[in-house]
């Protein structure tokens, strides 16, 4: 199956188990793997034929900013779920990074779903 990939979407959410986490949003940043039949788009060169990237990160980047997970791991289920709302999308890989969760380095979950897991 062709794929979209949105790469590096940085966003703001509250996010995060400790009081400290939970005071003000903290970055994080999203990857995307849409899967999707991409060649009647190809073909067409119309947008109309493919997955509208720019309403879609739009309609993420809004949910996320009004999200408050305690977990990257649910945050990362939200944003699937999202994503599987569009009808051409089969499957999406999202990948939530967490820059500076712990002192010196990042933290990263990965998910596959596709809509026969909903």
């Amino acid at each position: 199956m062709d794929q979209i990939h949105i790469r590096q979407l940085k966003l703001n959410a509250v996010i995060g188990v400790y009081p400290r986490e939970r005071k003000a949003p903290q970055p994080v940043i999203v990857d995307l793997g849409l899967h999707t039949d991409l060649q009647l788009a190809g073909r067409s060169d119309q947008l109309t034929d493919t997955i509208d990237y720019a309403s879609l990160v739009a309609y993420v980047r809004k949910a996320v900013a009004k999200s408050r997970f305690q977990l990257l791991e649910a945050l990362a289920e939200h944003i699937a779920d999202l994503c599987l709302r569009e009808p051409r999308i089969a499957a999406v890989d999202v990948t939530v990074a967490k820059p500076g969760a712990l002192p010196g380095i990042g933290v990263a979950v990965a998910i596959h779903r596709s809509r026969s897991s909903l």
